[in-house]
């Protein structure tokens, strides 16, 4: 066998060898969490449905909502407000709680209401010092609502 021969092969089983290994660092590096992945182009809405056994929900409203109530809205959840005030008290969101729990008559009690919460991407939660229907989201930010006395929602801002 030539030496130019020996040469050549020598380098075919380096780059195999280079090539496995590689290929190997691709498969042990980890996944990215979900949670890393999370973009959203305009306004978040997180949702924390935990106080009814349920999870805590996430969407994006890319159609610029001109109020926290209208940025829930536009991500399709349905709200009722309370017979005296309307919805200027988010009483129920998707019919949590039920209408057994809560007549929704006049204000929630302060131990069982939808609090409202604001949040910079990935920053921390602020309890909303307006309300949603005059509080206006700007793109990159966060809207949190939870269930329950006042407490922030159970998930870091996305």
């Amino acid at each position: 066998m030539s030496t130019r021969t020996r040469r050549g092969r020598r380098r075919l089983a380096g780059l195999v060898a280079g090539t496995s290994l590689v290929a190997g660092l691709a498969v042990a590096v980890p996944a990215a969490p979900a949670e890393a992945a999370w973009a959203c182009s305009g306004v978040t809405v997180v949702v924390d449905f935990t106080a009814f056994g349920g999870g805590v929900q996430k969407k994006c409203d890319t159609a610029h909502p001109t109020t926290g109530l209208k940025a829930l809205q536009d991500v399709g959840y349905t709200l009722t407000g309370t017979q005296r005030y309307g919805l200027a008290f988010v009483c129920r969101i998707n019919n949590k709680p039920s209408k057994a729990q809560d007549p929704c008559v006049v204000t929630p009690p302060a131990n069982a209401y939808w609090s409202y919460w604001k949040a910079p991407h990935k920053g921390a939660w602020s309890y909303s010092s307006q309300g949603a229907g005059s509080s206006v989201p700007t793109p990159g930010t966060v809207e949190g609502w939870a269930f329950g006395a006042g407490t922030a929602p159970s998930i870091k801002a996305p």
